[in-house]
């Protein structure tokens, strides 16, 4: 509950006239059974018909202001909940953003993305009902039990009864259906992970032949969801006929017990109406309380889910002193000193003993083979990991007493991966520098030996971009991604792996093209080939997460075995 009035809390005055707007729609409604009872009351007494028109306008003006208040309250109450839900889902979003990628193994992309649209969608759905069907409860209660009570305190006595006795047993449903609904949301986790896995790996599932296999798992996943959802349901509905049979049961004995009151003097007549009529509201709202009491364990589950996430504690954070900023530049643009990094899982360092720097004007690379702590190394200069020994120096300054967005606002990188967002071109090359010109989009584009395929697309740099770039080749997006780096201008270019998809031929011209273009930074490129690091000033060898070698192509062919062994295996396998 803490969270919703976290999020209720700036919204405060919608939330006071949603309120005051839902007690007139109940005060209305209630008032007319009363004037209505007074108004045959009176009428059976020959009161003046203009008595009786006045009693007829008194009703009139309480149905036309009860009206009122209910149009008005949902108005008020779907603005409420919207902006709620947008405020929740703003702040999830910018948690996520500032989790580490290690922290997502904590949640998982799937959960996250279903806490962020499915769970806050739910969490509206019941905040909105809880509003209308819920709220009205108790000030129909009250209302109608002093109501009762005035008419006739066994009269009273009864409707307490019977609403404390229905009020109970739903309490007592809701509580056996909470662990229910919280599985119901595991399962829904664990259905959109494997049905994404499927829809994302369905090349894969086809080329082997999979599809029975996958589809067995996404039925066992379907069919536990199905089950528990029976179960929870089965709980409600019994609660519903029971909700039934308690009106029923209360006509019963107003009827019954309204004949002795009448004869003892102490009941009206007309006065059976009104009370029945109190009856049948307070339980119409405690009966659309029920449906709303079916949304409410499962909204506290999905509370919950968020809460976790936006009470996370990222293991990536900047310093909460004073910010660091950069001193003048450096010629070691990054500078490892004895860093080494290990998983908080793992006891094993990987890479370990990093003592090396890569310096302004100079293209420092690391090779060696898979699994060796290449690209940690990458994640380890932008933060996504920060070293568990030793120092990362930017500049001379250690990174993690620098913000995030300032040591990466100096930082270009390209991924193995190479990723595009959908839009244009132009707005994917913009992504770090929204200020660029056309001119330098083109520039960049013909750095990246990606120009001419850009001309001869219809549209040119407006050119339509897929989400992830999937409507492009490998060695497209590749280009584009280099080409988006470029377009930034940052001190360090980081290529992890970024050339794995190009041509020789490309590559040796980009790599050509790129020398000259990035001869004021530090140009870091993590590579398989050796091929693409052949000019490279300074050459870093990994084996099993531990430099063996430093120096350039030639001092590591002579004094590195490693190296000469990778370099041997790919010239013979060129050589074959």
């Amino acid at each position: 509950m803490r969270l919703i009035l976290r999020f209720l809390k700036p919204h405060w005055k919608l939330c006071v006239l949603t309120i005051l707007l839902l007690v007139v729609d109940v005060a209305g409604a209630l008032i007319i059974p009363t004037l209505a009872a007074d108004m045959l009351t009176r009428g059976s007494a020959g009161a003046p018909m203009r008595a009786l028109l006045n009693m007829a306008g008194a009703m009139a003006a309480a149905a036309i202001i009860s009206g009122a208040g209910g149009i008005l309250s949902g108005y008020a109450c779907s603005r409420l909940t919207a902006r709620v839900g947008k405020d929740m889902r703003d702040a999830l979003y910018s948690k996520s953003l500032d989790l580490a990628v290690a922290d997502f193994r904590t949640f998982g992309v799937a959960s996250v993305t279903t806490r962020t649209v499915s769970d806050i969608a739910n969490i509206q759905v019941a905040l909105s009902s809880a509003f209308q069907m819920i709220l009205p409860v108790p000030v129909v209660f009250v209302i109608s039990l002093v109501l009762a009570f005035l008419k006739d305190w066994v009269m009273g006595l009864i409707l307490l009864a019977v609403l404390a006795f229905i009020t109970v047993f739903a309490l007592l449903i809701m509580r056996g259906a909470s662990p229910l609904f919280r599985k119901l949301q595991k399962l829904l986790d664990k259905m959109s992970a494997v049905l994404l896995e499927n829809i994302t790996g369905v090349r894969v599932v086809r080329a082997f032949n999979k599809q029975s296999h996958e589809q067995g798992r996404l039925n066992a996943a379907f069919s536990d969801y199905a089950e528990t959802s029976i179960r929870a349901n089965r709980m409600f509905a019994s609660l519903d006929g029971l909700s039934f049979f308690a009106v029923n049961l209360f006509v019963i004995l107003v009827y019954s017990f309204s004949g002795f009151r009448v004869t003892a003097g102490a009941f009206r007549i007309m006065d059976i109406t009104a009370i029945v009529e109190y009856a049948i509201l307070a339980m119409l709202y405690l009966m659309m309380a029920q449906m709303t009491i079916l949304t409410l364990p499962r909204a506290f589950e999905c509370l919950g889910r968020v809460r976790a996430v936006l009470d996370f504690s990222p293991t990536i954070c900047d310093n909460t002193q004073k910010q660091v900023w950069f001193p003048a530049l450096s010629e070691e643009v990054v500078s490892f000193r004895d860093a080494a990094f290990r998983f908080a899982d793992s006891e094993k360092y990987t890479p370990k003993k990093l003592d090396f720097a890569c310096k302004r004007g100079e293209t420092t690379a690391i090779i060696g083979g898979t699994g060796s702590g290449k690209s940690t190394v990458a994640s380890l200069i932008l933060r996504f990991n920060d070293v568990t020994d030793g120092e990362l120096l930017f500049n001379g300054t250690d990174v993690r007493k620098m913000p995030q967005r300032q040591l990466r606002s100096h930082i270009a990188y390209v991924q193995q991966r190479a990723w595009l967002f959908a839009g244009t071109i132009a707005e994917n090359l913009r992504y770090g520098r929204p200020e660029a010109t056309e001119e330098e989009l083109w520039h960049a584009l013909k750095v990246a030996q990606a120009e001419d395929f850009v001309k001869s697309l219809p549209d040119g740099l407006n050119a339509f971009v897929a989400q992830g770039g999937t409507n492009f080749s490998g060695g497209q997006k590749q280009r584009l991604s280099i080409a988006r780096a470029l377009v930034k201008k940052p001190e360090l270019y980081i290529f992890d792996d970024s050339f794995s998809a190009l041509d020789f031929k490309t590559d040796a011209a980009l790599r050509k093209a790129l020398a000259q273009e990035t001869r004021g930074a530090a140009v870091l490129i993590i590579a398989q080939r050796v091929s693409t690091i052949l000019h490279a000033e300074k050459i870093v060898v990994l084996h099993e997460g531990e430099p063996v070698g430093i120096g350039t192509h030639a001092e590591l062919l002579e004094n590195c075995p490693v190296y000469r062994e990778i370099y041997e295996s790919q010239t013979k396998e060129a050589g074959q």
